[in-house]
């Protein structure tokens, strides 16, 4: 099947002239998201992602660049028509911006008027969409007797109402607890698949993109710096940033906190090593083999595996212990199963 570009953003800068500077918040991004992709753009605060996505619908004037949604130039659009390709474009924020005056079936209806839609046609689209987002039962209850989930669900809904191409989650699950996170998390990803609708997920947290993206981009400083799919990203990251998120989101750094707290010594003969393995090297019988072949004993103390687009992904700390000669060579026969070998820094050592 050939993919084709929903999005397609080209050389785009955003500037802010403040009274005593100029801030660059997106610098000559260029980025395309393919029709049906859940494409997760990561990064800490003040990174620019979410100035970035705002371009997408005009929300934010890029200072520069090009922005096609759907094949169709939104920079050369007037008002008029900017409006109807909102309409196209639903947007879902992290403190929900529900409207607390009205029922939670008038805020899923209000992007509708002017829809063109008579009052039996609305009032059956929103039950369908409520009914969607599994809150069937909530239409005539109010958002301050909601749950966040359940209030991010309503706007979820909302988001919905006007059939978009693209739905945007900006820092959508950020105010949410883990379990509901997961519930969010596992409704757009029902949505991406029952309606086609293309997502763009703006998140700090790697977890989330993890949980549902075939895409990503990290941004640092208005720059995206790293790109790929989620097997590659996770499996082959190449920026100290995009190795700090993952290690975060596979509990690596975690465990190498716990370790340090531990005040582990080594001697001569044994070594702290990260082994990284992805796909069949992950079924491999590796620390019983590398004791039959060189005699190094590996003493496990962290090991975590995890299926990323149907693949495994597993990382493992372990102290190795063997004379040097021997060491070295099972190292060398660990990265010739291409399983990546790091050395892992305590922070004691980093210290020092």
């Amino acid at each position: 099947m050939k993919l084709d570009a929903m999005i397609k953003l080209q050389h785009v800068d955003v500037t802010f002239n403040q009274q005593h500077r100029t801030v660059k918040a997106v610098r000559d991004v260029s980025l395309t998201v393919n029709r049906g992709d859940i494409y997760g753009i990561v990064g800490y605060s003040g990174a620019g992602k979410s100035t970035l996505v705002r371009v997408i619908n005009r929300l934010q004037e890029p200072t520069a660049g090009q922005v096609e949604v759907n094949g169709q130039n939104m920079l050369a659009l007037t008002n008029k028509q900017l409006r109807h390709a909102r309409t196209k474009i639903g947007m879902i924020f992290q403190h929900f911006n529900l409207m607390n005056q009205r029922t939670i079936a008038d805020n899923v209806a209000y992007p509708l008027k002017g829809s063109g839609l008579d009052k039996a046609a609305r009032e059956a689209k929103v039950a369908h969409l409520l009914e969607l987002v599994g809150l069937a039962d909530q239409a005539q209850g109010y958002p301050a007797q909601l749950s966040g989930g359940q209030k991010q669900r309503v706007a979820i809904a909302r988001a919905l109402a006007n059939d978009p191409e693209v739905l945007i989650s900006d820092e959508a699950t950020s105010a949410l607890d883990p379990k509901t996170t997961g519930a969010i998390l596992a409704l757009l990803k029902e949505l991406n698949e029952q309606l086609g609708v293309t997502i763009v997920l703006i998140t700090h947290e790697m977890d989330a993109v993890k949980e549902i993206c075939n895409k990503v981009a990290v941004m640092e400083d208005g720059q995206i710096i790293e790109r790929g799919s989620l097997l590659q990203i996770f499996s082959q990251p190449k920026q100290p940033l995009t190795k700090d998120f993952i290690n975060t989101s596979t509990q690596v750094n975690q465990a190498i906190e716990k370790i340090s707290q531990q005040a582990l010594t080594l001697s001569d003969t044994q070594r702290l090593i990260h082994l990284e393995y992805v796909g069949t090297a992950a079924d491999a019988p590796l620390i019983t083999e590398l004791y039959k072949r060189y005699g190094v004993v590996s003493n496990i103390l962290y090991g975590n595996v995890e299926i990323l687009q149907g693949t495994p992904l597993g990382n493992l700390i372990v102290v190795m212990t063997g004379d040097q000669a021997n060491l070295d060579d099972a190292l060398n026969y660990c990265q010739q199963q291409q399983i990546h070998v790091s050395p892992v820094k305590l922070k004691q050592e980093v210290a020092q």
